[in-house]
């Protein structure tokens, strides 16, 4: 294979919204857009539409880890953005695997998107989640991109 054609891998961790408008769906649209090669590691099934969440169904944390390294052991990923992670499980699997292999390898970026709210008001973190996001994802990231309302969670400031 050429290596000039192969366009760049790019993950994300996330949930997946079934009105397509956030979520997996939306950042696969967006890497395609961009040019890249996206793939995907699902924390949280949502039913949802743009006025309303109906339902939440978390993804074993075991599985979401079988998931990512299904990626990161066969792709060359260059990029990992997260979204929804939902619970202090998700996130405590989420980052001991990313933290370590970027101890190891640190080939990626790694874009953290603390989803806490859908855009109906939905809570999309549980609050118990807040304070290991502080302390074990974002730490690790290198760039977060927080709306106004989860800066003012994450920072505790107005």
């Amino acid at each position: 294979m050429d290596n000039e054609n192969i366009k760049p891998v790019t993950l994300t961790i996330a949930g997946s919204d079934s009105g397509g408008g956030a979520g997996i769906q939306a950042d696969l649209k967006t890497f395609t857009a961009l040019g890249t090669f996206g793939t995907s590691a699902i924390t949280c099934l949502t039913s949802q539409n743009p006025s309303s969440v109906t339902g939440i169904l978390e993804v074993n944390a075991n599985f979401l880890e079988k998931q990512i390294l299904a990626v990161l052991d066969y792709f060359p990923v260059k990029a990992i953005k997260t979204g929804m992670l939902f619970s202090t499980s998700i996130i405590e699997k989420t980052s001991s695997i990313l933290s370590k292999r970027k101890k190891e390898e640190n080939h990626f970026f790694l874009v953290i998107d603390p989803v806490m709210v859908a855009t109906s008001g939905a809570k999309l973190l549980q609050d118990s989640a807040i304070d290991v996001l502080l302390t074990k994802l974002i730490p690790i990231g290198n760039l977060i991109t927080p709306n106004l309302d989860e800066a003012e969670i994450l920072s505790g400031k107005k």
